[in-house]
């Protein structure tokens, strides 16, 4: 299992923020090890982030996403307190769920 998400979600002005660092190796099954074999592709492919049972961002990803990756995105109709829940699944199947207040 994948070490727990870095989740800050912050109110400006009327917008939710959301900034997640994630934390996986994201193989592309380019590389090759140092016997020269192929290093199989393992990469997140589903990323989903709720807020109050609602879904606020749903996104595709490949290969070409970086090791470790961060992303941020906004979001409106939440308040102070409320949970921002972001979780992923990767290519082999393995799946990582964490959770946020919302900070004023």
């Amino acid at each position: 299992m994948a070490d727990p998400m870095r989740i800050r979600a912050k109110m400006e002005g009327d917008k939710t923020v959301v900034r997640v660092l994630m934390s996986h190796e994201m193989e592309t099954g380019q590389r090759k090890d140092s016997a020269g074999k192929t290093i199989p592709a393992m990469f997140i492919q589903e990323v989903t982030a709720t807020c109050n049972g609602k879904t606020v961002l749903s996104a595709q990803w490949g290969t070409s996403i970086s090791k470790n990756p961060y992303l941020q995105f906004a979001f409106s109709g939440a308040k102070a307190g409320d949970k921002v829940v972001v979780s992923w699944v990767d290519s082999k199947g393995d799946k990582r769920t964490d959770e946020a207040a919302i900070a004023a």
